[in-house]
């Protein structure tokens, strides 16, 4: 019998959102492969969203802040993707979203207490 494995799913991540599509907002991936739950930031120069990273070579790009959620896949490899992300009044399962490789736990803690300044709570 061969074993099958289910990626992740689009929202799959998600407890509660605001209705309609209050919660949601159309943005731009930057760059990278990212499945639903990714943590991302905004870069300041270009307002196209990235994923979150552990730790900015330059501080100004933003890179480092997390404002949203990614609500889908989004494959940027050859260039912008068109992709929506949930960026306030969302509940989320902590334990499902997606961190930068090496971010430790006080820096996830850090990271959920900004979103939840836009009212993304993750439980």
């Amino acid at each position: 019998m061969s074993v099958k494995l289910e990626t992740r799913r689009v929202g799959d991540f998600v407890l509660s959102e605001a209705n309609g599509s209050l919660s949601r907002d159309d943005i731009v991936i930057d760059t990278g492969v990212l499945v639903p739950g990714t943590v991302l930031a905004k870069l300041t120069a270009t307002g196209k969203y990235v994923q979150l990273a552990a730790a900015p070579a330059d501080p100004v790009t933003g890179s480092h802040v997390p404002v949203a959620i990614l609500y889908g896949h989004a494959d940027a490899t050859a260039g912008d993707v068109p992709a929506v992300a949930y960026t306030r009044l969302t509940e989320v399962r902590a334990d499902m979203l997606v961190w930068p490789e090496g971010y430790d736990e006080a820096e996830q803690t850090a990271a959920l207490l900004a979103l939840a300044g836009s009212h993304i709570v993750a439980r």
